[in-house]
């Protein structure tokens, strides 16, 4: 026979037991859709962080209080700081891959206004910061060279602090007050919401560097440590050669040897996106490695309807065998109706999983996508199911003696 003659009667065969076919491509169904989910879960997961990642700046680097080293034993990211104003000005001035340098200076503090209260997070930088994190203000301005230069008491604040402490009002040109210090409000940023690790980018104040120092921390002088350095590069590929760049000049900064270890850390925004994806990676393809535990049991239950099927058409086979067809016949005919069993199963399992991701991402807020490959993947697996699982049954009815399989009863 044909391999078209082959499928139709593989296809009447399973028609004639629709309930029967349809519990046994319950497993597939299960598994295909469970994996499909969890699949475009992690997959919206990856491509909110990396939306999130973007937020953060363009061609943004990250130097941070690197480790001190006792012994050859390392005491742990940020605890030993010695990044201080001159590093920053000392990158600015001899970088020659840069677009931007900015020190931070961070300052949890109360914000109070004649409203209410907050507890926010005080941002203290360069107007290097605007450029490096590309963040516009939706209404006034950012500080200026003038401002930083003169310690001016003046913040910009970010959409949650406006929403919270001003709604419904304009809060450029207002007041508002930090660590006991009146500060004039001169803009609000764009919303820019959450960061991979789910901070929210909004709620914060920016103000000078130099007026977090000498007003909020109550220290001045290049001496003064600052919590970290943003940076940021023209384009993508000079994040390398910035990297080496600002490390070389951090090591001269800090007069450190050639065999002594670097007491700061570099890390650019390819990298921050890579570690947050990496996390969400794993964790994606080992839920969908479990829910896959699904596939497993449909194809044993493929497996174990395919023998009740031989047992139950021995005489057919027979017949089949007597009157003139090949093993190979008979046991393609019995493959192809586990593989259409399994796939069938595969293709409701694609329509449900992806429906189910839509709803999921309805309910939850969360971000979904279901890739191609993934599609194209669940597909080729469930029809591999139905081969594996369906090659013994096909090998037993192929193998039956005609003589024997014509006097069963």
């Amino acid at each position: 026979m044909n391999l078209a003659t082959l499928v139709k009667v593989a296809t009447q065969s399973i028609l004639r037991h629709k309930l029967r076919m349809a519990l046994t491509m319950l497993g597939i169904v299960i598994g295909v859709a469970a994996v499909l989910i969890m699949i475009a879960v992690g997959q919206g997961a990856q491509t909110r962080i990396a939306e999130q990642i973007k937020n953060l700046g363009t061609n943004l680097i990250v130097i941070t209080a690197g480790t001190s080293n006792s012994g050859g034993v390392s005491q742990g990211a940020g605890t030993f700081n010695r990044l201080t104003e001159d590093d920053a000005t000392k990158i600015k001035r001899e970088a020659t891959l840069l677009a931007g340098v900015s020190p931070v200076v961070f300052a949890p503090t109360q914000a109070i206004t004649a409203s209410g209260n907050w507890r926010t997070v005080v941002n203290g930088v360069s107007t290097d910061y605007q450029v490096i994190r590309d963040w516009t203000t939706q209404s006034g301005v950012f500080f200026n060279d003038a401002d930083v230069r003169t310690a001016r008491k003046v913040a910009v604040i970010g959409s949650t602090i406006a929403k919270n402490l001003y709604a419904g009002t304009d809060p450029v040109g207002q007041q508002i007050q930090l660590r006991n210090v009146p500060f004039t409000i001169i803009g609000v940023l764009n919303s820019k919401g959450q960061t991979a690790g789910g901070a929210d980018q909004d709620d914060v104040v920016v103000i000078p560097y130099t007026t977090a120092k000498t007003r909020l921390s109550g220290r001045s002088g290049g001496w003064s440590r600052i919590s970290q350095i943003l940076a940021s590069t023209n384009s993508a590929s000079d994040l390398p050669a910035a990297q080496e760049e600002i490390r070389a000049i951090m090591r001269e900064s800090h007069k450190l040897g050639d065999d002594a270890y670097d007491d700061f850390t570099i890390r650019n925004q390819d990298e921050l996106a890579d570690a947050a994806q990496g996390t969400t990676k794993v964790m994606s393809w080992l839920l969908a490695a479990i829910a896959s535990i699904s596939l497993l049991v449909g194809g044993i239950g493929i497996m174990n309807i395919m023998l009740v099927s031989v047992t139950e058409r021995t005489r057919e086979i027979g017949i089949r065998l007597a009157i003139g067809a090949r093993q190979s016949d008979v046991m393609t005919q019995f493959l192809i109706e586990s593989v259409v069993i399994s796939s069938l199963g595969g293709v409701i399992g694609i329509v449900i999983g992806a429906a189910g991701s839509l709803v999921l991402g309805q309910i939850t807020g969360w971000s979904t996508a279901i890739p191609l490959s993934a599609v194209v993947i669940a597909v080729g697996f469930s029809a591999a199911v139905g081969v594996f699982f369906g090659l013994y049954p096909a090998r037993q009815a192929s193998r039956l003696d005609p003589i024997q399989a014509l006097r069963y009863e």
